[in-house]
């Protein structure tokens, strides 16, 4: 039963946004009998930032869950934030310190990260290529820059998004090898496409797949789709693969483990998800 003690993390998000994270939030607080519920909360960017501020206020907010599109206007709103939020532009998770500052981080490339090392691939001195510098992309870009890779190159049709992504990595991780403005995957150990293109059979493909090394480990974002074409022509040159819904469920357990909340694995929070595609 919800009550004055049952501890709620805010998603905030706009009026029409679709919110999924109670469906896959609530299912499992309820199994793990956690007294905790999401909440979608609708708000329009012009009260954006009072409300963020205001909401808490309240005795039993646990945190917020930040949506488009407020994640790029929450980064000036905060106290402090992490490198991840500085590279990505962008802040999706806020909690309140005990002196009351606020705090963000951004979590959209950690499930992408959890979901490669969980399948085995290790990231030491890799080389990745990142196609697609909006917001998800960045914000992968940003994750696989905390882990200790050698060298990350980043691209986008439109060029200033990706030299924008490019410098930000520069300053954050002066020791990291950035390259900016090819999508040829030749030589690269671990592949990601940020961009919708590859969806659909017979899509233009976001890169030259036969460029891909059979040993490459290649990543989608797209969630419409378990295996787009990209994937699909991925996997038939014997790359190991990772579908878009994977960086879903992966990142929920970092979420849980930052708001301080019992942790769980994405099998666990796939099999009580209340949603459909």
């Amino acid at each position: 039963m919800i009550n004055g003690n049952t501890e709620i993390i805010a998603h905030i998000g706009y009026p029409t946004h679709s919110f999924k994270s109670p469906m896959i939030y609530n299912p499992y607080f309820e199994k793990a009998h956690i007294n905790a519920v999401v909440v979608p909360l609708g708000c329009q960017a012009e009260h954006y930032p009072t409300f963020l501020k205001s909401i808490f206020q309240l005795s039993n907010i646990r945190g917020a869950l930040i949506t488009m599109p407020h994640k790029v206007t929450t980064v000036a709103l905060l106290d402090e934030v992490t490198p991840t939020v500085r590279v990505a532009g962008a802040c999706n998770a806020v909690k309140k310190t005990p002196d009351g500052r606020l705090v963000g981080d951004m979590f959209d490339g950690a499930g992408f990260v959890r979901g490669v090392k969980r399948k085995g691939f290790d990231l030491k001195s890799k080389r990745v290529l990142v196609v697609g510098s909006g917001g998800v992309g960045s914000a992968i870009a940003a994750s696989l820059a905390a882990e200790d890779i050698s060298e990350i190159c980043v691209f986008d049709r439109h060029s200033p998004s990706s030299e924008g992504l490019g410098d930000r990595l520069r300053q954050n991780y002066p020791s990291l090898g950035v390259q900016v403005g090819k999508n040829d995957p030749d030589g690269f150990d671990l592949v990601v496409n940020a961009t919708p293109m590859g969806m659909n059979e017979g899509d233009p493909l976001p890169m030259e797949v036969s460029r891909i090394s059979p040993h490459a480990f290649v990543g989608e974002v797209v969630m419409k789709t378990e295996m787009t074409a990209f994937l699909t022509a991925a996997k038939s040159r014997g790359c190991q693969v990772q579908v878009g819904s994977d960086m879903l469920f992966e990142q929920i357990p970092a979420y849980l483990e930052y708001f301080d909340f019992p942790s769980t694995t994405a099998e666990e929070l796939r099999s009580l998800a209340q949603l459909s595609y």
